[in-house]
């Protein structure tokens, strides 16, 4: 089992045309089921083309009535990264997460409080995070996919650097990661350490946990 997202999780990328975008959604895709994972990318000004067969859309609520997707990921510049925050929460995804780094303070005080006032229920991960990842089934963000080994230890840190440290460290022991989260370093930010705890603790596969800060 795993939290959050398996090998049926269907996902849209957001600043799918950016350098950053494409090559992380390429690495992504050529991890285990990514392929059948990532199917959606979004920007408004190229919606009809596709990338690499992944077809774009102008906006995420097109792409979620196209394709079912209920996770993104967002390589947006940190101007407009909060605005698409916003996007993907109104579009009522399931979880939405940001791997941008430098977005203004304001600009998620903004996101965050919006998402307060109208009782969103979309799981925000990060802003400033590598993502997450189930070993052999899918990852979303930048961890690097090679260093993980499915198993029965969870790991959640706000440092993406020390989060692949302690993956390593679990994969040389044999013991291998149910999921791997990052939840980013930013003041303010979405999922805290508790709300992962609290997932890992129901989740029936997950043995014992790694909790690191920053």
């Amino acid at each position: 089992m795993s939290i959050l997202i398996n090998k049926n999780t269907k996902v849209i990328t957001q600043g799918i045309t950016g350098k950053t975008g494409q090559f992380h959604t390429r690495m992504c895709r050529d991890y285990a089921n990514g392929k059948n994972c990532f199917v959606a990318g979004v920007n408004p000004k190229k919606a009809g083309e596709d990338f690499e067969g992944v077809p774009i859309y102008a906006s995420v609520k097109d792409a979620k009535s196209a394709t079912g997707a209920s996770v993104s990921v967002i390589y947006v510049p940190p101007a407009g990264a909060a605005d698409a925050i916003w996007e993907a929460v109104e579009a009522d995804l399931d979880l939405v997460i940001c791997i941008t780094e430098g977005i203004p303070v304001r600009d998620m005080m903004v996101v965050r409080n919006k998402m307060k006032a109208n009782n969103k229920r979309t799981l925000l991960l990060g802003p400033n995070c590598p993502g997450l990842i189930t070993p052999d089934e899918i990852k979303i963000g930048i961890m690097p996919g090679h260093i993980h080994r499915k198993g029965r230890i969870g790991i959640v840190s706000r440092s993406g650097t020390l989060t692949y440290e302690a993956v390593g460290q679990v994969t040389e022991l044999g013991l291998g990661q149910s999921s791997a989260v990052g939840i980013g370093g930013d003041p303010i930010n979405g999922l805290k350490h508790i709300d992962v705890l609290k997932l890992f603790n129901d989740d029936p596969e997950t043995d014992a946990v790694i909790m690191i800060g920053e």
